[in-house]
């Protein structure tokens, strides 16, 4: 605990991210003091039963109630399983599972229990990373875009970068390597870009039983319905200035525009607003960025990455084409972002959450 609190100390940190996909918990090991990588260790995923996944969903949306209980103890049990297999471990960063989010409105919220989680495993745990944005006024995500700063260090970026995350929602990261640090005016611009995989994963779990579209192989032989993408593209969201953050079922009515399309041609419509979406965020970033570096599931969806190609102004890759791994990046994110809420250090900024200053969220739990 001595060497968590050491500034100048590289911590080694455990971070888990549990996304609005559902599918699973992700854990990766960083070694970071809080402002520089320094390596990348050990990591893990723990997927979901489909048991667990009818019961986080049966959570979504909801702020109180019956259905949080089970969904808490399915994040709980999950994590405690996953994280206790790692060893040589100072700090744990615990994002939890997000089921509600209105920052202007009712708030954050995000299923698990850091203390108790800190006397599972025996060690520090950071949480609730999310709520002391949302009180000063931010939209309490995206958060991973202060380590998306460290990223762009670490490859060496000499020009702007931008790192796509397409999760069950997506979300973009502009960054100025130029800058000394994630907080200073101009470093960063970071916003969420719309739906991305939950609306079709959620038509392939209802149509066909399956959990997604597997390498895009549905959505290629469909044709995409223009009628629909207008209307998807009329949504206000769209027109409001970011940084601007979304709920998971903030467009759950885009499931209702495809309602009486095919499955094939659902699917391409679903995944092209998803890379509509993206083109129309880009339109936001201060200059064109050298290149979009693409993590999350969504980069393993051929259709959708040849959309983005074909859309954006700019390289489309894939973050492993820059040595980073997309399917452990918000897991490594939490845990560099846990070293910075242990040392004090900010996680958010106005050009990333729309806060009014440059906050750290997050609370330490002790063991």
């Amino acid at each position: 605990m001595d060497k968590v609190r050491d500034k100048g100390a590289i911590i080694t940190a455990l971070g888990a991210m549990s996304g609005t996909s559902l599918d699973g918990v992700d854990a990766a090991v960083l070694q970071t003091d809080g402002v520089t990588i320094h390596g990348f260790g050990a990591h893990d995923y723990r997927g979901y039963s489909a048991d667990e996944q009818k019961t986080l969903r049966a959570a979504l949306g909801q702020w109180t109630g019956p259905a949080l209980d089970p969904a808490n103890d399915v994040v709980m049990d999950a994590h405690e399983a996953l994280l206790s297999g790692f060893e040589g471990v100072d700090l744990v960063g615990f994002h939890g599972q997000t089921v509600a989010h209105a920052p202007r409105m009712q708030g954050t919220l995000q299923l698990g229990d850091g203390a108790a989680l800190a006397q599972s495993l025996g060690l520090p745990v950071v949480w609730d990373f999310r709520s002391a944005d949302v009180e000063l006024g931010g939209e309490g995500a995206p958060l991973a875009p202060f380590f998306h700063f460290a990223c762009a260090k670490w490859i060496g970026a000499e020009a702007p970068v931008a790192f796509l995350n397409l999760g069950g929602v997506g979300n973009l990261t502009w960054v100025d390597p130029a800058a000394e640090r994630p907080e200073d005016e101009g470093a960063l611009l970071a916003f969420d870009t719309g739906p991305a995989n939950a609306p079709l994963n959620d038509l392939m779990q209802a149509r066909l039983g399956v959990p997604f579209d597997d390498g895009g192989r549905i959505a290629s032989s469909g044709t995409v319905e223009t009628g629909a993408l207008e209307l998807f593209l009329a949504e206000p969201y769209f027109a409001r200035m970011p940084p601007k953050s979304l709920d998971r079922n903030d467009f759950a009515e885009m499931v209702g525009l495809v309602s009486e399309l095919s499955d094939a041609d659902a699917a391409a419509t679903l995944t092209a607003m998803c890379a509509a979406g993206v083109a129309e965020a880009m339109q936001h970033c201060p200059r064109v960025p050298s290149q979009v570096l693409v993590t999350g599931g969504g980069r393993h969806n051929p259709v959708l990455m040849r959309m983005l190609e074909v859309s954006l102004d700019c390289p489309v890759n894939a973050v492993e084409h820059v040595g980073l791994d997309g399917d452990m990046l918000e897991a490594q994110a939490f845990a560099y972002l846990a070293v910075r809420v242990a040392r004090g250090l900010p996680t958010s900024c106005p050009g990333t959450t729309r806060v009014r200053a440059a906050v750290g969220g997050g609370t330490v739990s002790y063991p």
